[in-house]
């Protein structure tokens, strides 16, 4: 890892490998990281009647590592893969929705790790700790019957009649 990766935060989105360092100094890493959206958002949201409840704009442009890290700093577990790919934990995935600014929050797992039957339970929490921050966020499901949360910043409203489950 060179200077210019080891300097920048990214929070865990569920695609990556593991993190490298310790689980101390990790936590550390997502509180600082996390206290900075906070700081954003009382300083963009002025006037609010909670500055700390409604994504910033920075939320809005970047809303996957803004969901990651929200659910990161909840204590909510990652998936991760190893170097060539595979899945090696189970845990939460985020990545892009299907419309633009929405993120699609997935909970998954190696084959065979029971993520499927955890993800009513675990979505439920990711769920709570993204409404708590001022998140819009649906339930869905998908193909196999695997159940995904749509999220979005209030207000954004997907307007393609599908409803949540």
């Amino acid at each position: 890892m060179g200077a210019e990766d080891s300097s920048r935060f990214e929070p865990a989105t569920g695609d990556g490998t593991p993190p490298a360092e310790s689980l101390e100094k990790r936590a550390a890493s997502v509180r600082t990281a996390f206290e900075g959206l906070l700081q954003i958002r009382r300083l963009t949201g002025v006037g609010a009647a909670d500055p700390e409840a409604v994504p910033a704009v920075w939320e809005r442009n970047q809303p996957v590592r803004a969901v990651a890290l929200a659910l990161e700093c909840s204590g909510a577990a990652p998936s991760a893969v190893d170097v060539s790919g595979h899945r090696v934990s189970t845990g939460y995935r985020v990545l892009a929705g299907e419309s633009a600014g929405s993120v699609r929050v997935e909970w998954v797992g190696p084959p065979g790790s029971g993520a499927a039957h955890d993800e009513d339970e675990a979505l439920a929490g990711c769920a709570a700790s993204l409404r708590r921050l001022g998140w819009t966020v649906l339930l869905y499901r998908g193909p196999r019957r695997r159940r995904y949360l749509e999220v979005e910043p209030p207000g954004a409203g997907s307007g393609d009649g599908r409803g949540g489950v």
